[in-house]
């Protein structure tokens, strides 16, 4: 089975990072959380790496997609918080400095992640890989976790679970909320809506097709007051 083809690597915001090394796009990353591209970047490089490596662990595609996604979202927290540079100063001339590259470090997380892996079933697993790229997740997970609970809830409902607008008014009327079908499409379209706009500019460029001006006027700055040229 080859590695999945990724066309967000074509994508000039992306593209255009390819000589970036991995310690500016981790700087980058992580000075600029609203801008998306830098882990996009980050993805787009090293999945073939997390995904052989998934690939191995899993006993059909269905679960080795699963896996990989979860593997970035653990990827995209622990980034966040990640001083590689700190880690290669504190070995200094060490010969175990090559330990600590960027690329070691993501096969440490996957290892522990295909090690930790308690996979479920195939006919429970919802996440579609064509679907949502694992980079896109990642960015819908943090503008739905900034939802108000109750649309959260109707949209997991909706979108996870794939129930009708009347089974989800009838969920919800049975537990105390007062809500017709109209009311949860409602919702629901602020919802989605509202989601839609969480999203980095950046990733709705890439992923959702968006003008690239407004993306691009936030990359500028971002490389501008790094006297990253």
């Amino acid at each position: 089975m080859d590695t999945p083809h990724f066309p967000e690597a074509q994508h000039p915001i992306v593209a255009s990072l390819a000589a970036r090394s991995d310690l500016e796009l981790l700087d980058l990353f992580q000075r600029y959380p609203d801008s998306g591209r830098y882990f996009v970047a980050l993805f787009c490089r090293y999945s073939p790496i997390v995904y052989t490596l998934a690939r191995h662990a899993t006993l059909s595609p269905v679960q080795t997609d699963y896996l990989f996604a979860k593997t970035w979202q653990r990827i995209f927290r622990e980034l966040t918080i990640l001083n590689l540079r700190l880690a290669q100063e504190n070995l200094g001339g060490s010969a175990n400095l090559e330990e600590f590259t960027l690329q070691n470090w993501l096969i440490n997380i996957t290892a522990v992640c295909v090690n930790q892996a308690e996979l479920p079933s195939v006919e429970s697993i919802h996440y579609s890989l064509s679907n949502a790229s694992p980079p896109l997740w990642c960015y819908l997970e943090n503008a739905l976790d900034r939802q108000e609970p109750m649309t959260r809830l109707m949209t997991i409902m909706a979108q996870t679970l794939h129930w009708s607008e009347p089974r989800i008014a009838a969920y919800l009327q049975a537990e105390g909320e007062t809500i017709s079908p109209a009311g949860v499409r409602a919702r629901l379209r602020q919802g989605y809506r509202a989601i839609q706009e969480s999203l980095p500019p950046d990733i709705r460029a890439i992923y959702l097709g968006e003008p690239l001006a407004t993306a691009d006027a936030i990359a500028a700055a971002d490389l501008s007051s790094i006297g990253v040229d």
